[in-house]
């Protein structure tokens, strides 16, 4: 039986996701990465129990993280049944559907055929009767939007999910789908999109101002620029960084003196708040409150206890918000 530390509540901060009762904490955890079939497992459990025992309660998945794509919900079931699952009342779970997950043409995208059967899949392969947050992980070109938004308002009315979430919708999009949510009377809660010091689109496009103002809330990934804004990269590329083991997310190219530069900039800033720049760059994410929770990906737990430190010092300055500006806008 794993017995978590029960003052874990107290090194959390929870925010309301949207205009719904759902909390969620400041920190939610990722299974993006390291939670695939080459994966210790091991070394799973012991990234979900440390997040635990730091009052993160939010665990995020899909139907195709991996490798192989439905490898991570497997591992996490697998981590449920070994103990963690007498908590289940405590988690957050979620998970989504949209990428291409099974061969033949109802295995993408976002048909009703597909939704329903994806979290199906999603639920056996985690031992679970229902999720509490269910998405959908990118917009369909092609597939009428009524039709997906009437699949996951079915999906909420069967049981098989408290509540429904969009993933990678833009703010018209984003607009368009919870007007439908709004008169069918389906709990949309939540947007998750990526963002970043670096990557400021939902800024650009209006959606985090939208958002805010809408009772939608955000939840950020790559908050750390795929370890862009970290202490990883500030004096050159190490031989075991994710760019030399698994190139597919961060390109060596991303790497250049340009954006170093201003890496190096941010990290004196960090330093004088007593802070690690990982630390500041998701209490950054978090600064004027339109962002509900970020997620953070990681390989090991002293990650995992690094980034949730970020607690202790989530305040920014006036000077401090012009100087992080000044340096990004020379980007």
């Amino acid at each position: 039986m794993y017995i978590a530390n029960e003052t874990r509540y107290d090194k959390m901060v929870y925010n309301r996701c949207g205009a719904s009762g759902l909390l969620l904490p400041a920190v939610s955890l990722g299974l993006w990465h390291n939670f695939g079939s080459n994966a210790s497992f091991e070394n799973m459990m012991d990234i979900c129990r440390t997040a635990f025992d730091l009052g993160i309660t939010h665990f995020d998945l899909a139907n195709n993280y991996g490798p192989a794509p439905g490898a991570a919900e497997e591992n996490f079931g697998r981590i449920l049944k070994k103990g963690f699952g007498v908590y289940r009342d405590e988690l957050v779970i979620s998970t989504k559907a949209g990428y291409d997950m099974w061969p033949g043409p109802y295995g993408n995208w976002g048909s009703k055929k597909y939704l329903v059967a994806s979290l199906d899949q999603s639920l056996r392969r985690m031992g679970l009767d229902y999720v509490d947050i269910f998405y959908h992980h990118r917009p369909d070109p092609e597939t009428p939007l009524e039709e997906t938004a009437r699949a996951l308002d079915g999906i909420v009315r069967s049981g098989k999910a408290l509540y429904v979430g969009i993933s990678n919708y833009n703010k018209e999009q984003t607009l368009a789908i919870a007007k439908l949510f709004s008169e069918m009377g389906t709990p949309f809660i939540i947007n998750q999109r990526r963002y970043s010091m670096f990557v400021r689109d939902i800024e650009k496009d209006g959606l985090k101002e939208y958002a805010a103002k809408n009772g939608i809330g955000i939840i950020t990934f790559s908050p750390l620029a795929q370890g862009l804004l970290t202490n990883r990269y500030l004096n050159g590329i190490p031989e075991s960084s994710r760019i030399r083991t698994d190139g597919r997310f961060l390109k060596e190219e991303a790497v250049n003196e340009e954006t170093l530069r201003r890496v190096r900039a941010l990290n004196e800033i960090a330093k004088e708040r007593g802070q690690s720049l990982a630390q500041m760059a998701l209490a950054w994410i978090l600064r004027d409150g339109d962002v509900t929770s970020v997620l953070i990906g990681a390989s090991r737990a002293s990650q995992v206890m690094d980034n949730a430190g970020m607690i202790a010092n989530m305040q920014f300055s006036e000077e401090e918000r012009i100087r992080i500006e000044q340096i990004l806008a020379e980007g």
